[in-house]
């Protein structure tokens, strides 16, 4: 894809799933990448793929709810390549003490409701905060926040996730809004059922089946399909989307 090739992208998240899948693509297209993550095992496995296949990444260990590890990650990713053309936010604390706990608005306990306002939506305000600085020095630069078909209200459980993620798609459009006259391009992506570690070990039959028959497709989502239009809006190819926040997961929701 145009536009990739030489550039630093950080991915915030990339040690798994989705995020890990973005990595992979983002090093595929000749770019270097940044893989932050919680998990520095796994984040430093998505590495040894990269590297292994040529590419250019390092691994950084950071947590979406601490400014300090935030700005770590930002200036590691500097130091190591000169520059950030690009992030993607891709974290989210889908812990079973977490996620596992979010239900509906009457029991849900508050601990759940902070715990993912501060990680799935303040995390993403934090790394915003961190690289936009820098995108806006160099003239310009693209951001892709990973939401939640969720957000969209369809999903009876899951209150604090799918408010968080919602919350998401708010800033995604306010910072597209206030910088895209900068250079500045912000777009979210609400995934459906993708099928990464996390679905995978879960397993959940019903889930899959119910999801496979509102979708019209024939098969499950997998984090390549993402990753390949998350590296679409990163690169020069989307230099005219800005503030969009779309919908990949077949048919399961159909919108303008």
């Amino acid at each position: 894809m145009r536009g990739l090739e030489g550039r630093t992208f950080i991915v915030a998240g990339g040690a798994t799933g989705i995020g890990a899948g973005t990595a992979k693509r983002l090093a595929a297209e000749g770019a270097s990448v940044a893989v932050g993550d919680v998990n520095i095992a796994g984040a430093r496995a998505t590495v040894g793929q990269i590297t292994e296949s040529g590419g250019s990444a390092i691994a950084v260990q950071f947590d979406l709810a601490d400014d300090d590890s935030i700005h770590h990650l930002v200036e590691t990713t500097i130091a190591e390549f000169g520059a950030i053309h690009g992030l993607d936010n891709v974290g989210a604390d889908l812990s079973e003490g977490n996620l596992g706990r979010d239900t509906t608005i009457l029991d849900t306990p508050f601990e759940v409701w902070q715990r993912t306002l501060d990680v799935n939506l303040l995390g993403y305000v934090r790394t915003i905060r961190a690289v936009l600085p820098h995108l806006l020095e160099q003239g310009g630069g693209a951001i892709v926040n990973t939401s939640s078909g969720g957000s969209l209200g369809t999903d009876p459980m899951h209150v604090a996730y799918n408010v968080a993620k919602a919350g998401v798609n708010q800033i995604t459009r306010h910072v597209a809004n206030n910088y895209g006259a900068k250079g500045i391009r912000s777009n979210a992506l609400m995934p459906g059922l993708v099928m990464g570690e996390t679905q995978e070990r879960q397993n959940d039959q019903q889930m899959q089946q119910m999801f496979l028959m509102a979708a019209k497709v024939t098969r499950l989502g997998q984090p390549s399909d993402l990753a390949a239009v998350a590296a679409f809006l990163l690169s020069d190819e989307a230099e005219w989307i800005n503030g969009q926040t779309w919908y990949i997961g077949g048919a399961s929701h159909m919108r303008q």
